[in-house]
């Protein structure tokens, strides 16, 4: 089997796996409103630069985000408009999923 003829479907496991951390989705959310510096990200993001970095450069051999240096700043910004709107639509089915587990909450008390 030629290794570039993987099936689709693990292309897409691979995908999502590249999206399964925290500090990941929180970096495509922020870069998905507008383009920013490292040190912009690691006042909205909790975590140390050394974990902000490594996450960032999961994203970019992903090809989710673009880098390019500013002077002494790197500024990273998402390869694809689709990536905002995956994780609005996972937004708005997660919203859904609380909404129902609410529902049926309240339908067993």
């Amino acid at each position: 089997m030629p290794g570039s003829s993987r099936p689709l479907y693990q292309m897409k496991a691979e995908f999502f796996k590249t999206l399964g951390h925290p500090i990941r989705i929180r970096v495509l959310e922020l870069l998905s409103q507008r383009e920013h510096a490292v040190s912009e990200m690691l006042a909205e993001v909790d975590v140390e630069a050394a974990n902000l970095s490594q996450q960032l450069a999961v994203l970019r051999r992903a090809g989710l985000v673009t880098a390019r240096r500013e002077a002494l700043s790197v500024t990273y910004a998402i390869t694809s408009p689709e990536v905002a709107e995956l994780l609005a639509v996972a937004r708005t089915i997660l919203t859904g999923v609380v909404a129902s587990q609410a529902e049926a909450l309240e339908q067993s008390a």
